[in-house]
């Protein structure tokens, strides 16, 4: 928080609890498990599983994985679920193998997949949950680490919603030989690496550890709701003024104790308390710049409210 811009001080406030201090009861309810997700169950049947194993009334995966592809798979608990929606903004990382059904020269091929970073079309497969119609998607980084014979190891990064399965036919189809993707696993999604993600055992450990009255394991293996927005650029508001925020209202400039320095208008911005408690997410309606010398005005037009009125005092009116 070092590089945050400091509009007004905000001292240590007796309201609220910082995301570490949660009751195990609360880590649990604004809790996510960051899964390793197998070959073979359907995302949706991962957070089924998590949300049995721990009792909850609902659970939320971001970002859904065919049932062949394996890897990072965040699944929001309970009340985290508001936040999902927000994992949307952050970029995915993918590596994979395709199989071209010709053989092709390895330098014509580097040159052909370097030709699909930036903007792409896409038309999602036949079997997505979306609609199948055209769409743009931004490829960031596309990359052959190896090339052996007709197979292909690959890194992409990429938007929210792109189909690498589709990605990797349309680079086949632009060679003229057709390619189709044999291997996938997703190595991060948003601030999510591989190396946080846990076998589904893991979870299920902690939960036995807890029942013999060791919740040690448990904390360690749950993250706070707050990762989910852990990509986004962070506005930090009074504490007079978290409450009306938790009803619904948007934020306004006089509000705001710090703030990222690099915030555009219509981005999709964090906004916590000064104990760095997730309070929503929602769209800039100002630059930073704007923000700094502005008196008055909304400074973010809410989109999802994540905190509990009643969680901070009413001090509005």
């Amino acid at each position: 928080m070092s590089d945050l811009v400091v509009l007004h001080d905000t001292p240590e406030s007796k309201h609220g609890r910082r995301p570490e201090d949660r009751s195990v009861e609360d880590r649990i309810r604004l809790g996510v498990a960051v899964v390793d997700k197998p070959q073979g169950p359907t995302s949706h049947q991962v957070s089924a599983w998590v949300r049995d194993m721990f009792g909850v009334p609902r659970a939320g995966h971001s970002g859904t994985l065919d049932p062949r592809v394996t890897g990072v798979l965040p699944v929001a608990l309970a009340d985290a679920t508001r936040g999902l929606e927000a994992v949307l903004e952050g970029d995915k990382e993918y590596v994979g193998v395709m199989q071209l059904h010709q053989d092709v020269d390895e330098r014509r091929i580097r040159s052909m997949i370097a030709r699909f970073v930036g903007e792409i079309y896409q038309i999602p497969p036949v079997r997505s949950a979306v609609k199948r119609e055209q769409r743009a998607r931004h490829v960031y980084a596309f990359e052959a680490f190896e090339v052996d014979g007709r197979n292909v190891l690959f890194r992409v990064r990429c938007e929210s919603g792109t189909y690498i399965r589709t990605l990797c036919a349309d680079v086949g189809e632009a060679l003229g030989v057709g390619a189709n993707m044999v291997d996938l696993r997703r190595t991060r999604t948003a601030s999510f690496a591989e190396s946080d993600a846990l076998p589904l055992n893991a979870f299920r450990d902690a939960l036995e550890y807890r029942k013999e009255g060791d919740e040690g394991p448990l904390i360690r293996v749950l993250r706070p709701q707050e990762s989910l927005l852990a990509h986004l650029p962070r506005i930090i508001v009074k504490d007079t003024a978290v409450d009306a925020l938790s009803h619904g209202a948007h934020l306004a400039v006089p509000g705001v104790a710090k703030l990222d320095p690099h915030v555009r208008r219509g981005q999709v911005v964090g906004v916590f308390t000064a104990k760095g408690e997730a309070v929503l997410f929602g769209k800039a309606a100002l630059t930073s710049d704007e923000i700094v010398i502005a008196k008055s005005g909304v400074a973010v037009e809410t989109s999802r409210v994540l905190m509990e009125p009643g969680t901070y005092p009413k001090l509005w009116k």
